[in-house]
């Protein structure tokens, strides 16, 4: 028998068993798919820049899935037909020949054709919008992650707010995708059964490593030399002193000569620093391995640190980056103190208002059984005791006082969220020394090697203290910035 003939033979039964709408559906179905697939695939590759990761997941899980339902409907079709034909008798000993023409032939084809046409361009809409509103803050902040709600407000008042959440909790390619969304799906049992954690933890256990998603933008590896900060903030007397310091930060990085500063100390090179952390925030850092320019690695110990050996064994061996100082980069949540100084370096809370750091802060203090009675508390603390104590402060500048109440009480509605018991100091921030240990974790001048070198703790190491505490600092009158 021929190739041709074989075919002949195969088709003819195929076709004619095929005349139902099971197996005219799984073709529809499969053939949408494979053309949908297909157009995916042509936007993946042509796309500038990383695999967007809900595209990932739709072309290797979700279209696939269809695809191989489709499959499975066609031969299902035919069986139940060729079944039915054969309990009534009417099987044929003979199947038909295909004819091209015919009208049953064109209305399969027509069917088919149209069919696939729509289904095409629903697969592709749909998934489009699917992908764009998966994609959208949103869907990651209010939609199905209500119990978020601390993390988003944070996150809308970061240098991040517009970087989407997906591009550093999950990051490019579908593997990171279907973990996070294993993970999300352990999350929607918790939140369904009010069985989640309050507050949320930081997860910093589960986020990819900051090369895979900090460094598609930012290069530590970068030479970028000194920082000169200068930082204001204010005493709690009748006046709000101000009060400034200036420093030059060593942010450093790769030279010619060099590694250099901060950045190219801890992290121009991969596995520079490794450490082992015993408690949940990293905040306990018992043991160092440093290795330096020539490749040799030295352990420091911490000498006020007493770990158990199984408590080593189970802590967390991690390799330093980004994320070990910059642990809050979008959803950091300020102190009461520093928050007041910021807004009022802005000149959003009054300087000129008698007392107002003081008063600010002792609201922000207190222990609200809620969100909305927060705010009022606070804003009628301060009317009360300017009303109070400062009569014609009260009468002559209401509008500055009013102002100046709103932003005491929207600091609190940005930090506090007791539903969540969030509260003040609940996530530490590493970044720097000032409210949590940060820096001091490590260079405590504790951590001693076996030979006798010391992380040092010296301030100058990190950064050139220009002025500290003054009034008017005679650098920045020097710079011309007064």
């Amino acid at each position: 028998m021929s190739f041709r003939e074989t075919i002949r033979d195969w088709s003819r039964p195929t076709y004619f068993l095929g005349q139902n709408p099971t197996t005219l559906t799984g073709a529809v179905l499969t053939t949408s798919t494979a053309l949908t697939m297909i157009a995916f695939w042509f936007y993946d590759f042509i796309l500038p820049g990383p695999p967007h990761p809900y595209v990932g997941i739709l072309i290797l899980l979700i279209l696939p899935g269809f695809f191989v339902f489709g499959l499975v409907l066609i031969p299902l079709g035919i069986w139940r037909r060729r079944g039915s034909l054969r309990r009534v008798g009417e099987l044929p000993a003979v199947y038909p020949a295909i004819d091209p023409r015919g009208p049953l032939v064109r209305r399969g084809f027509w069917y088919v054709t149209l069919a696939t046409g729509l289904n095409v361009l629903i697969f592709a809409t749909a998934s489009y919008r699917g992908v764009e509103y998966m994609d959208s803050t949103n869907f990651c902040g209010t939609t199905c992650h209500t119990v978020m709600s601390p993390e988003y407000t944070a996150y809308q008042n970061s240098p991040h707010a517009h970087v989407a959440c997906i591009d550093c909790h999950i990051g490019p390619g579908a593997p990171w995708f279907v973990r996070s969304k294993l993970s999300g799906l352990r999350q929607v049992f918790a939140v369904t059964f009010h069985t989640y954690s309050r507050p949320i933890p930081s997860p910093v256990k589960y986020l990819r490593p900051a090369r895979e998603t900090c460094e598609q933008c930012h290069w530590p590896q970068r030479f970028t030399g000194d920082k000169f900060l200068v930082k204001t903030s204010y005493k709690d007397d009748e006046r709000n002193s101000a009060q400034t310091d200036v420093l030059l930060l060593k942010v450093g990085g790769r030279t010619w000569q060099g590694l250099v500063g901060i950045h190219g100390r801890h992290l121009a090179d991969s596995a520079r620093i490794r450490y082992i952390s015993i408690d949940a925030q990293r905040q306990v850092i018992p043991v160092v391995y440093y290795t330096d320019d020539k490749g040799k690695t030295t352990e420091f110990i911490s000498t006020d640190t007493k770990p158990t050996q199984t408590q080593l064994d189970r802590g967390e061996h991690r390799v330093m980056d980004c994320i070990d100082c910059h642990n809050r980069p979008t959803h950091s949540f300020d102190m009461p103190e520093s928050a007041v100084d910021k807004q009022m370096s802005l000149g959003l809370i009054s300087p000129d208002l008698p007392y107002i750091k003081k008063k600010a802060v002792e609201l922000l203090k207190v222990d609200y059984p809620d969100r909305d009675t927060a705010r009022l508390r606070i804003i009628g603390g301060l009317d009360r005791f300017y009303r109070t104590d400062y009569p014609e402060i009260y009468q002559t500048r209401r509008t500055l006082l009013q102002q100046s109440a709103e932003q005491v009480a929207a600091i609190y509605l940005r930090n506090i969220f007791p539903e969540m018991r969030m509260t003040w100091g609940v996530h530490p921030n590493n970044l720097g020394h000032n409210d949590f240990p940060g820096c001091f974790r490590c260079h405590d001048g504790s951590h001693t090697s076996a030979d006798g070198h010391t992380i040092t703790n010296d301030c100058s190491a990190c950064h050139q203290l220009l002025a500290a505490g003054e009034e008017n600092p005679k650098i920045l009158t020097d710079l011309g910035m007064k």
